[in-house]
């Protein structure tokens, strides 16, 4: 269990990291992304970059 939630907060994080670059517009990959310069998309991107610091924190403190 301890594993598959360092996984998934990992990947959370990674996504949501995308999701704040491509919403402010500092990451335009791919070019043809409706996400680009979108800032609701940053937005969702800050919280799921959080919940997966959650989920990390709440792994390691098993």
């Amino acid at each position: 269990m301890k594993v598959v939630l360092q996984v998934l907060g990992a990947a959370a994080i990674l996504i949501g990291l995308l999701w704040i670059g491509q919403g402010t517009g500092v990451v335009r990959w791919p070019a043809s992304s409706f996400m680009i310069d979108q800032r609701p998309w940053a937005i969702r991107g800050l919280v799921l970059a959080i919940v997966g610091l959650i989920l990390v924190w709440f792994s390691r403190r098993r």
